[in-house]
């Protein structure tokens, strides 16, 4: 029998995540559509997604921005939402976040992220959110305690902004974007684990400085 496409696609950046894949994907809402996007992994990650069910868009250019927008231009649902592939963040989080967009009450959700352990979220990554939060507020008035990936919005809005970043930038760029078309945009807090592997991004104080860098390009532009 012929079925209708997923009410919310959920958009997973993916790579070298072979370990935590399980864990997300049976996580993912009932009816929901995992799009696991594989950036280059080595690890069998795109395999392991394709076992497990999820619809897997491979994009070879490096950079977190990368996958994420290739998700969303491989995406079909009216509501999409983001979230990492590393087992920090439980996907079935999304579920309010996503009923609030479309309920229309605001048209950006992020999940503000809640460590459950003080090892979820290493120091040097809370003072670069930090840093970046208070340069948001003074470019658009927003206050936002958390920059996290986890989120949700229409897919034909995200689309019609025109996000370009594609490094660490995206994420930062598309509340920026959205800020300045004026959508209304509000946080919930959500729950933070201990990664499974070793954070790309902001493992290290290195990968942190990246990530600070890249928005405050975004920030700048």
């Amino acid at each position: 029998m012929e079925t209708g496409p997923a009410p919310v696609d959920v958009i997973l950046p993916c790579l070298d995540e072979a370990e935590a894949l399980p864990w997300v994907l049976g996580r993912i809402p009932a009816g929901w559509r995992a799009i696991v996007v594989d950036n280059g992994s080595r690890d069998g990650s795109a395999e392991v997604a394709a076992r497990l069910g999820a619809t897997v868009v491979s994009e070879p250019r490096k950079g977190f921005g990368s996958a994420c927008h290739a998700g969303l231009t491989a995406a079909t649902a009216d509501i999409v939402c983001f979230c990492d592939c590393d087992a920090s963040m439980d996907p079935s989080a999304l579920v309010p976040l996503a009923r609030t967009v479309e309920s229309g009450r605001f048209d950006l959700m992020l999940g503000s992220r809640r460590p459950t352990t003080w090892t979820a979220w290493p120091l040097h990554a809370r003072l670069g959110n930090r840093a970046l939060s208070v340069m948001l507020r003074h470019r658009t008035g927003l206050r936002l305690p958390d920059l996290g990936p986890m989120r949700a919005a229409r897919r034909r809005d995200l689309l019609a902004l025109g996000i370009r970043d594609r490094r660490s930038g995206y994420p930062l760029e598309m509340v920026v974007r959205a800020s300045d078309a004026g959508w209304r945009i509000a946080e919930t807090t959500v729950p933070y684990l201990p990664r499974t592997g070793r954070s790309k991004v902001t493992g290290t104080w290195t990968g942190t400085w990246h990530a600070v860098r890249d928005m405050r390009k975004v920030l700048q532009s």
